[in-house]
């Protein structure tokens, strides 16, 4: 591949008209002892690209149940998982998982909603609306307020699933989900407890760039998405950032750790027809004016904020943790040697992940 063709493939990821790097869509990368085996969605009942996942329900085992319910007028689909054993009659602590940007419920909001409630939660993920297989059009419409929203749903949805302890409900994103779960924690104050893994702050990439590398194109790329809405408005077509088609020698010369795993993970071993890193452009005018930190002092939870030592995305976490002042109980947890993806699916830093947020669950919703 020319110098030529891959300067334009980093512009067209830097910029903000294609920047796909939705708070999370960015994925594996290929370690030295360990790989990513492909998953095929079809050979799953549920449709589960995840290792390990449940293929049929079994009694007095972990059980996955696809539900479904409304959202100020549209059908969400979601997950809800059971612990091993699980009476309806009982009171268990449940959790919401808030999926990465681009992501759906069957990748790793999915791993580690299974993982959790073979660790005795009862918990839910949901596929955002306008995204997956909920409902919403146009289709791939990605702004803060409807992410927020969504986590107020599930956590309407769970709240009258049988068994739950509505007094022990906690709340977990992961990569854009995690930035998401900052905002919706500052005030659904049913959430007693939030932990975030490789939060990613999507508006101040989509204002900024990635690693704030585009601070002199802000208004440029809000003319863009300004005329894109006027465009809509008018009946004309929707226009899409971040859809790209890209060979494997393209993707291994693509800048930045998150782009090259991303690409590997989100299109190659764990993909999925429900997922996809384009969203409409005119979302931009959301995204670009709003910021997971704005107020973040609101959150007066315990918090728990993990994020890969190893991760190009790793300065979001750090430059977000100390603004929560609201909190007296916080915690910074690097996993050593981890990228953001690989947070997604490597077993020991998924299990590292986990042994964090296993005590910390249970310590913070009694």
């Amino acid at each position: 591949m020319t110098d030529e063709i891959i300067n334009t493939k980093r512009r067209e990821f830097l910029g903000a008209s294609a920047l796909f790097i939705s708070g999370a869509m960015l994925g594996v990368s290929t370690m030295a002892t360990t790989k990513a085996v492909a998953a095929d969605y079809k050979q799953n009942p549920f449709t589960l690209v995840y290792d390990g996942a449940i293929t049929r329900n079994e009694p007095g085992k972990v059980n996955i149940h696809p539900v479904k319910y409304k959202l100020n007028g549209l059908d969400i689909v979601a997950n809800v998982y059971t612990p091993a054993g699980y009476d309806p009659r009982k009171k268990y602590p449940a959790i919401v998982l808030a999926h990465p940007n681009g992501g759906v419920k069957e990748q790793t909001t999915g791993l580690y909603a299974q993982r959790l409630a073979e660790r005795g939660f009862i918990t839910i993920t949901a596929d955002a609306a306008y995204q997956g297989g909920s409902g919403g059009a146009p289709r791939s419409v990605d702004k803060p307020q409807y992410r927020i929203e969504d986590i107020h749903g599930m956590a309407d949805f769970i709240s009258g699933f049988p068994g739950v302890d509505t007094a022990r409900l906690g709340l977990f994103g992961i990569c854009g989900g995690g930035g998401y779960s900052l905002a919706a924690a500052k005030t659904d104050k049913r959430f007693k407890s939030v932990a975030t893994l490789s939060m990613f702050n999507s508006g101040r990439v989509r204002r900024n760039g990635f690693q704030d590398s585009q601070m002199d194109s802000i208004q440029k790329r809000l003319q863009q998405a300004s005329a894109a809405r006027a465009q809509e408005a008018a009946g004309g077509e929707v226009l899409y950032a971040g859809d790209a088609n890209l060979t494997d020698a393209q993707i291994d010369a693509l800048p930045f750790d998150l782009y090259r795993q991303g690409y590997h993970y989100y299109w190659r071993t764990n993909s999925h027809p429900g997922s996809t890193f384009k969203y409409t452009m005119s979302s931009l005018m959301d995204l670009m004016r709003w910021d997971a930190t704005d107020e973040i002092e609101l959150i007066d939870v315990p918090l728990l904020m993990i994020a890969g030592s190893d991760a190009d995305t790793l300065y979001m976490t750090e430059d977000a943790f100390p603004k929560a002042t609201g909190t007296k109980v916080k915690e910074l947890f690097k996993i050593e040697g981890a990228k953001h993806i690989e947070t997604y699916w490597v077993p020991e830093y998924v299990q590292s992940a986990l042994d964090k947020l296993t005590p910390f669950f249970n310590r913070t919703l009694v």
